[in-house]
């Protein structure tokens, strides 16, 4: 194995915090100090991209200022406030949090007690001490083990604990405890715009001259990682039916593993006997490593009953909007509705 160069903590802290303050994108969670507002942040950017994160965290601050309001909402509208940014346990975990904050009466300052609120793991209470409250915790967040593994040349399978808890060490030796949340947003904003997975752009990093992995000729090799589970195709078929300005839904129940609370437009089998009068349209959506091909008809049911089967609504269509509606359910009425522009 190649020699490694020890290397400069020192200057990597000096310009890395110096290329953050000169390069940062402007965010707006980075223009506020409020704990609250940082958590909300971090919490949405999980498993999500930024560009998609900042409409939804500006309408959810205007509904929700604070641990209080968040804490006193009704499930529907804040389902209905998260509605389309996926993981919607996250929400339900916001939710639980910030009644544990009410009861605090004070939003937690410190690590410990940041671990210790529902939903919140050790990423988002180090995100949030230092950041927030200046305190010295290092994260661990995707972009900042890529750029890790490519700093120490790291070998090793990135999903594998033992490397993890190598490079936790690593990012605890570098972190900067004079301005640790400064620190910790460079070492992500790195990973973000310059220390990407594919093609790194090493010749805008400002530690290129202490990466091990740039050194030796690695940087497009690593991380290694394990091989991720093939993608499964599944096909779903989904009925709109309609009758006097309503529309036939059905809503997961509470104790749903998968988006409880949330509405649907009924699939053939929920609705025997529905009568297909007209193919809508089709689109793909991905969960995880799924991918749904959904084929959207119109259809008629002359046997429902007015009120609908056990578990299906009538549901007016004006009303719609303060529903918490799935993203395959709201993707099927946008097909209905270009569908209605197009008749004569």
């Amino acid at each position: 194995m190649p020699h490694k160069t020890p290397l400069d903590i020192s200057l990597i802290r000096r310009s890395l915090v110096g290329w953050y303050r000169k390069h940062k994108r402007d965010l707006p969670w980075r223009r506020t100090e409020d704990p609250y507002r940082i958590w909300i942040s971090e919490v949405m950017l999980q498993q999500t991209r930024v560009a998609a994160v900042i409409p939804y965290y500006e309408r959810f601050l205007t509904l929700f200022p604070d641990a209080s309001a968040l804490a006193s909402a009704a499930e529907q509208e804040l389902l209905a406030a998260w509605a389309g940014l996926g993981y919607y346990s996250r929400a339900r975990n916001l939710q639980k949090a910030a009644r544990a904050i009410v009861e605090l009466r004070q939003f937690p300052a410190d690590y410990g007690a940041l671990r210790g609120l529902p939903g919140v793991g050790d990423y988002t209470a180090a995100a949030v001490a230092s950041i927030a409250f200046g305190m010295p915790h290092a994260v661990l967040d995707g972009n900042v083990l890529r750029v890790l593994s490519r700093v120490a040349a790291e070998r090793g399978d990135i999903k594998s604990q033992v490397v993890r808890s190598r490079l936790r060490a690593l990012a605890e030796t570098l972190l900067d405890p004079r301005r640790p949340g400064e620190f910790n947003q460079a070492l992500m904003e790195l990973g973000a715009t310059v220390c990407v997975p594919k093609q790194p752009l090493c010749g805008h990093c400002p530690i290129r001259l202490q990466c091990q992995a740039r050194l030796e000729g690695l940087e497009n090799q690593l991380p290694l990682s394990g091989a991720r589970p093939g993608t499964r195709r599944l096909e779903r078929h989904l009925l709109a039916i309609e009758k006097r300005g309503r529309i036939l839904l059905w809503q997961r129940p509470p104790d749903s593993r998968r988006m409880a609370g949330f509405w649907e437009l009924p699939e053939r089998e929920q609705v025997p006997g529905a009568e297909v009068t007209e193919a809508a349209g089709r689109f793909r959506h991905t969960i995880v490593h799924t991918t749904y091909l959904v084929v959207v008809s119109r259809a008629t049911q002359k046997s429902l009953a007015d009120g609908g089967g056990s578990d299906l609504q009538w549901v007016a269509k004006r009303s719609l909007g303060d529903l918490p509606l799935s993203t395959t359910a709201k993707k099927a009425l946008i097909l209905l509705a270009k569908m209605d522009k197009q008749e004569p």
